[in-house]
């Protein structure tokens, strides 16, 4: 049975490409001409709530890692190109890399409703639920990613080992910067609404520009073209406008996990301002600035090289423990942890986990000795301090 059958009905979907079928645990580790990268990862669909079919690929193997959907995605287009390419071999050298395209992007599909942080945090918890960790995971947010990854950790802080946040935001584009800032946004929309799909890139160009404005002439129209493979003018304005209105900063002061936050010293597309703010509300976020222009680091850039050595030692086993004295408990303690600091009896916590007060008794005795307390207030306090909070 695949990973993905029991959200796919049992049977694959088709959708017209054809790509050499490999074991998911047998990936080499690093690409090479005998493993072109094409051949080195697998496309599957999920199915969400609401109909929508999410196309979700994996490749590597290894710690878990998903990364959260972010702007203009198309996972087969992708995996060869001279802006994506070193992320995703980085990404898969190590770990068992899931990312996939979000609704209306890429080889996704669209219903045409509504989008949320919600709806993006749910189609998170349908991917990550779809590869069944065995174990806490660690997520990858990019740009809007961030955010999302942000409220599933929240939600689900068991399931979450880390947060790896790269030139994410708080705010979306009409809840910060200025007046003119916010009309040069909403100007973008109105012309995408007509010159998104056209064949003249002119439009697309001046969008470019501000992702990669240290991008090669290959690079720059790799980028144009990728827009307008991976999404149309009518979904475009949909998600342009829900990134806009994004805010996440309620959310923030709930994150209790390991969080590394990387941010483009000059990102002409998110201000580091925005990261900074990340940093200073998540509690013991590592904050590491980056010396380029470039919203998405590009594979010559020292800012890269930078990247992935921050990324690498943040990974490093014990790293995420030394961050924070939760990382030992087991999901179930950490949910009796939590139920204690809201001021709930065993008794109340039972009912609320519907096990036994007797079990709920164990794994309070497991938390007291695991994070070095003698008793239930110990353990409140001690979680307060160090920010543990529901």
């Amino acid at each position: 049975m695949d990973l993905f059958s029991r959200f796919a009905h049992r049977r694959f979907v088709p959708f017209g490409l054809e790509f050499r079928v490999i074991a998911w645990d047998k990936c080499p580790e690093r690409a090479d001409d005998r493993f072109p990268m094409s051949s080195r990862q697998q496309v599957r669909y999920v199915t969400v709530p609401d109909g929508t079919r999410l196309a979700c690929a994996e490749a590597g193997s290894g710690p878990l890692l998903v990364k959260a959907a972010n702007w203009l995605t198309h996972l087969e287009y992708e995996w060869e190109s001279p802006i994506w390419k070193h992320w995703l071999q980085f990404f898969s050298e190590r770990n068992r890399f899931v990312r996939y395209d979000e609704r209306g992007c890429g080889m996704s599909g669209w219903q045409g409703t509504e989008v949320t942080l919600d709806t993006w945090a749910d189609d998170l918890g349908v991917v990550i639920e779809a590869v069944r960790p065995a174990e806490p995971l660690t997520l990858l947010g990019i740009s809007q990613g961030a955010a999302t990854c942000i409220r599933y950790a929240v939600r689900h802080p068991e399931r979450v080992a880390r947060l790896i946040l790269y030139g994410g935001y708080v705010r979306g584009a009409f809840l910060r910067g200025t007046p003119e800032s916010q009309g040069a946004y909403r100007a973008m929309i109105d012309l995408a609404k007509v010159a998104w799909g056209q064949d003249n890139p002119t439009f697309r160009q001046v969008f470019t520009s501000r992702f990669i404005p240290g991008g090669n002439y290959e690079q720059l129209q790799w980028w144009n073209e990728m827009c307008r493979k991976s999404v149309s003018g009518e979904v475009v304005v949909k998600l342009f406008g829900a990134r806009a209105l994004l805010d996440i900063s309620n959310d923030l002061g709930q994150v209790r996990v390991p969080t590394l936050i990387l941010h483009a010293r000059d990102d002409q597309v998110v201000p580091i301002d925005e990261g900074r703010m990340l940093a200073a509300n998540i509690a013991r976020a590592e904050f590491v600035e980056l010396d380029s222009r470039n919203h998405i680091l590009l594979q010559d850039e020292p800012a890269w090289h930078k990247f992935c050595e921050a990324v690498r030692s943040f990974l490093q086993p014990g790293a995420g423990a030394a961050a924070s004295p939760f990382m030992a408990l087991s999901a179930r303690e950490r949910q009796v942890l939590a139920l204690m600091t809201e001021g709930m009896s065993n008794t109340e916590i039972a009912e609320s986990l519907v096990i036994s007060e007797k079990t709920v008794r164990n794994h309070a005795s497991n938390v007291f000795d695991k994070l070095g307390v003698w008793s239930r207030a110990q353990a409140i306090v001690f979680a307060r301090d160090h920010g543990f909070r529901t």
